[in-house]
């Protein structure tokens, strides 16, 4: 599906101060417009929801831009890209990375909306490093294979000195041994996408092992 034609399933939002996204309301009925307009069986469509982990790293770099601004970023497990976008509006050079074909899409017209230009890829970049002096992991630590792959991967990457930051809403398999708290950010939830423990958001630095 080609980006323009999400414009005719999604709705362009305010979802930060100067930040404006294609988002859907909720994910049941985009997911069954996605599936009937392409025939195909599809995962849940994420990246239509301004995630508060993601929410809360956009709050944090505008609180602190040097943490990215002039740096190399990647923007993992992206969804519609907000943090990266962010980043972006910075000057940080950022790439932003998901598995669903479908989140770079809306990622770029993310970034169009908002006049920023993003590199997208797709895939698991699990266990890659390209040599990205930042790295923002918005809500991962949602189930437990996942975590301990991405937990082992953060450990390697900030050992090499890459700043990690990781927002969250409380998710269970965040290991906070290996976190520091950066900031605590409340948003009003949508009842559609979030449960009732996805607020308040947090930033976490991700310690050097």
């Amino acid at each position: 599906m080609q980006a323009e034609a999400l414009e005719t399933l999604l709705g362009r939002v305010v979802v930060a101060p100067q930040l404006e996204a294609w988002v859907a309301p909720s994910p049941v009925p985009l997911w069954e417009a996605l599936e009937a307009r392409t025939g195909s069986l599809l995962p849940p469509p994420f990246f239509a929801h301004a995630w508060p982990g993601s929410l809360a790293l956009v709050e944090a770099l505008r609180a602190d831009a040097g943490l990215v601004a002039g740096r190399s970023v990647l923007d993992f497990a992206c969804g519609g890209a907000l943090a990266g976008i962010v980043a972006a509006q910075f000057g940080a050079r950022v790439c932003c990375n998901d598995i669903d074909p479908l989140a770079l899409a809306t990622a770029q017209l993310n970034a169009r909306l908002n006049r920023v230009e993003l590199e997208t890829r797709l895939g698991d970049l699990i266990g890659d490093d390209d040599g990205w002096q930042v790295l923002l992991v918005g809500d991962v630590f949602y189930e437990a294979p996942l975590a301990a792959r991405v937990t082992a991967w953060l450990d390697g990457l900030a050992a090499r000195g890459a700043l990690v930051l990781v927002g969250d809403p409380g998710r269970q398999f965040l290991p906070l041994d290996r976190v520091s708290l950066v900031s605590t950010h409340s948003l009003a939830p949508n009842p559609a996408w979030d449960s009732v423990t996805d607020r308040p958001a947090r930033v976490w630095r991700w310690r050097t092992p």
